[in-house]
């Protein structure tokens, strides 16, 4: 199939183009820099330069790669700031409102048959058990500071499952980690846990789901290829609470434990946001998307994936001596 992925230059897309290539599909990139363009042949696509909060070329882009498929992944997050979650988010915010509509304006001019989107599983109401089914309610009451980034989410949602004249699919993503990611070799939480700055705050009950950045990818190209329109959960097989995660990954870092602080110091750490992600978040299964994705995570948990984070710090540490 012939495929348009918006955002191919992201840490998603850097995954997603060569698998969807390597599937055998014809790819087309969408980025908004042309100095990007060699870089997304080198990935076997087809480069299209567009920027996405701009309807005109998003049309133009769409109707010259004349897709079956488009690909929503277009984000473009600042530095992580709990505190001000969605200052951080703004321009992603504006992505998942206004860019969405672009695109899909765009594919039901050119007819597109198939429609998948990203979307990220911390938005569940934080009410009931501590593992979330697509079933469940989402985005209803979202954490404080985090209002405009679930509502963005949300818009992405709607639209997609509005969009009746093609297949809407949905991806809720758990928490990347892995290449070009926060959680990455190279990523700013990964430092900030091996310099004792990611602290557990409160109780540290809130229940995260996670998964790795090429699990991801692959659960991606199995929504290109098949799955009734809907909405999927793409996450691990173990959901777990900050104070059992946080821990493991420090030890993995060879790090020394998180400290662990009260929620109304976390508070003034943190900011609201994040005492309520560190103590009140839900999880999400994947049993969904494994049943009618046909999809299983690489990495079925995220302690095989930090031992493997690890893993690679020590062997970049090690060639750089």
């Amino acid at each position: 199939m012939r495929v348009l992925v918006a955002g191919a230059t992201g840490a998603m897309g850097r995954q997603l183009v060569p698998r969807l290539v390597g599937a055998g599909h014809e790819v087309h990139g969408m980025t908004r820099s042309a100095s990007k363009e060699a870089f997304l042949r080198g990935l076997g696509a087809v480069p299209v330069v567009a920027d996405a909060l701009d309807p005109e070329q998003v049309a133009r882009a769409v109707a010259t790669s004349r897709p079956e498929v488009v690909v929503h992944q277009l984000t473009s997050i600042g530095p992580m700031d709990l505190r001000h979650f969605d200052r951080a988010f703004a321009q992603t915010n504006r992505l998942r409102t206004e860019g969405t509509d672009h695109l899909l304006s765009a594919a039901r001019a050119a007819g597109v048959k198939r429609f998948v989107a990203q979307s990220f599983f911390a938005g569940y109401d934080r009410v009931g058990g501590a593992v979330k089914s697509e079933d469940d309610p989402f985005g209803t009451a979202p954490p404080p500071g985090m209002e405009q980034t679930v509502g963005a989410i949300r818009h992405v949602e709607d639209a997609v499952q509005a969009a009746t004249w093609t297949e809407g699919l949905v991806l809720r993503y758990g928490g990347f980690y892995g290449p070009h990611t926060f959680l990455g070799p190279d990523g700013e939480q990964t430092e900030a846990v091996r310099r004792r700055r990611f602290p557990v705050i409160g109780d540290g009950a809130g229940v995260w789901s996670f998964v790795h950045i090429a699990d991801a990818a692959k659960a991606t190209v199995a929504a290109v290829e098949r799955g009734a329109p809907g909405i999927y959960n793409v996450v691990d097989d173990e959901p777990a609470t900050v104070a059992t995660w946080l821990p493991v990954l420090a030890e993995a870092l060879g790090a020394r434990p998180p400290l662990r602080v009260p929620r109304l110091v976390g508070r003034l750490l943190a900011g609201e946001t994040g005492a309520v992600m560190m103590n009140e978040l839900r999880g999400a299964s994947n049993a969904k998307a494994r049943r009618e994705l046909g999809w299983a995570p690489t990495h079925a948990t995220w302690r095989d994936g930090f031992r493997e984070l690890a893993a690679q710090l020590r062997a970049e540490s090690g060639a750089a001596a």
